[in-house]
């Protein structure tokens, strides 16, 4: 596919996650949409699918390919899709996201900042936190369960 006809499916892509339009992503995913390409400031298409707590346009990116762990780095828009998820609680997305594979540890900034359960609790949103440690994360303060 040509280099600008996947730009212009990126941008429908990030219209489509962005108003939430589950039909639509579907789609622009079979036209040949990637549902790892970056907008041009970085952001991935499902870290703002969890920022916007939009469960089933996550699920249909991470059906597509989209990694659960990958960092998204647009300003503004730093961070994983979990920790996303988990600080607005968006408990759906939070359920689709550890369904596919993510790690309920993996702390944002390359490791350095904060897991989701750092921003579940800051949240407060107890039923996420619940359901984090539930799949298995533990506080950074806490040391991890012995295997």
């Amino acid at each position: 596919m040509k280099q600008r006809q996947q730009k212009k499916l990126s941008h429908r892509l990030f219209e489509a996650v962005l108003s939430g339009d589950a039909r639509c992503v579907k789609a622009l995913l079979r036209g040949g949409a990637s549902p790892e390409r970056r907008s041009t400031d970085g952001t991935t298409p499902l870290y703002l699918a969890s920022v916007q707590g939009e469960a089933e346009v996550a699920r249909l990116l991470m059906e597509a390919g989209a990694s659960p762990d990958t960092e998204s780095s647009g300003p503004g828009s730093e961070g994983t899709p979990l920790c996303a998820a988990a600080c607005w609680g968006h408990t759906a997305t939070v359920r689709e996201l550890l369904a596919h594979g993510a790690d309920p540890n993996l702390r944002e900034d390359q490791g350095a900042g904060r897991s989701p359960l750092d921003w579940a609790d800051n949240g407060p949103h107890p039923g996420i936190t619940e359901i984090l440690r539930a799949a298995g994360a533990h506080s950074t303060t806490e040391a991890p369960p012995a295997p």
